[in-house]
């Protein structure tokens, strides 16, 4: 006999502004002990010192937490120049440091921006990084002191801009590919700068379609559970369930699909689909109809027959 889950079955995703040395991961379960659900994950960690957007995926959203993973991220840096560390960024021990230049150039630094890191570049991981090896994450062999070599591999800038010049720092913002290191981007400048440079401040804006206007840190969410009109379980739960965007906004970049309901209880069977006139080859979120319930993934193959990909449990098929 299975065994129950322990938690709600609560389904939807929440935008939290991650506080500064907190780990990813201790964040996403103070939101999935404070919704008591079920299950949850997040969809692409940040560093402990880094700051921003993290969407935590809560029971059936977690299906689509790699679309998530796998979209662009945007981010707002600042680089402290003179300065090396073993990370590439302040949580770690600096390791060299060396004169910053008397005069930064503006012109300068956007000319190495944009002929350095804009379009497709290779780039090489931190040594300090989640990013396995023969199954170890790099960051575990780092501490063992084991050396291992770390190939570069192609990230897309989309854009990349200087917004401040300060005597020992620079701002940046910058628009990017899934597994970009921002960390990566100002150890190289410093390098070209000639005076090296960790990240000393990283904020995540945008994840995705999500931006850091709809997201919520943990102050902001006690404080508003606290005005409440009414302190009962009942009044808060419902407070934060309706801080949940749906599953599907996870995937609202992708194709709409409508079924009728007996086309929708054919697919959650595992049957085909044929002559809906979709186009092939292609992966559509689907509804069903008339009352709009989102049932998950699906794809048509090449001759525009739909089935399954990633369906949800919904009350009908459960």
């Amino acid at each position: 006999m299975a065994r129950k889950p322990k938690g709600r079955a609560i389904d939807g995703i929440f935008l939290l502004d991650k506080p500064a040395g907190m780990s990813s991961n201790k964040a996403l379960q103070q939101i999935k002990h404070l919704y008591g659900a079920a299950k949850a994950g997040h969809t692409g960690a940040l560093d402990p010192l880094a700051t921003g957007l993290l969407p935590i995926c809560l029971g059936e959203a977690t299906k689509f937490s790699q679309y998530l993973l796998d979209s662009d991220k945007a981010y707002l840096t600042t680089a402290r120049l003179g300065e090396k560390t073993d990370t590439a960024d302040a949580d770690g021990v600096v390791i060299e440091t060396r004169p910053v230049p008397a005069l930064l150039d503006k012109d300068q630094i956007e000319t190495l921006l944009k002929t350095h890191f804009s379009g497709q570049i290779d780039q090489v991981p931190p040594i300090y990084s989640a990013l396995k090896v023969q199954g170890q994450p790099l960051y575990k062999l780092a501490r063992k002191g084991i050396e291992v070599e770390v190939k570069s591999r192609q990230v897309t800038i989309h854009s990349i801009r200087l917004l401040a010049i300060r005597e020992q720092e620079l701002d940046l913002e910058v628009f990017c590919s899934k597994g970009t290191y921002i960390r990566s981007i100002v150890q190289d400048l410093g390098e070209l700068l000639g005076c090296g440079a960790h990240v000393s401040r990283l904020r995540r804006t945008h994840v995705g379609g999500y931006n850091a206007a709809q997201m919520l840190d943990f102050d902001q969410l006690h404080a508003n559970i606290q005005a409440l009109p009414e302190s009962t379980s009942e009044c808060i739960q419902n407070y934060l369930d309706g801080l949940l965007l749906p599953p599907w906004s996870a995937i609202e970049s992708l194709p709409l699909c409508e079924l009728t309901e007996e086309q929708s209880i054919a697919l959650r069977q595992g049957k085909r689909l044929a002559n809906l006139g979709l186009a092939t080859d292609a992966v559509w979120r689907v509804f069903a109809e008339p009352n709009g319930q989102f049932l998950g993934l699906a794809e048509t193959d090449a001759n525009g027959c739909l089935k399954g990909k990633r369906l949800i449990r919904t009350d009908t098929s459960e």
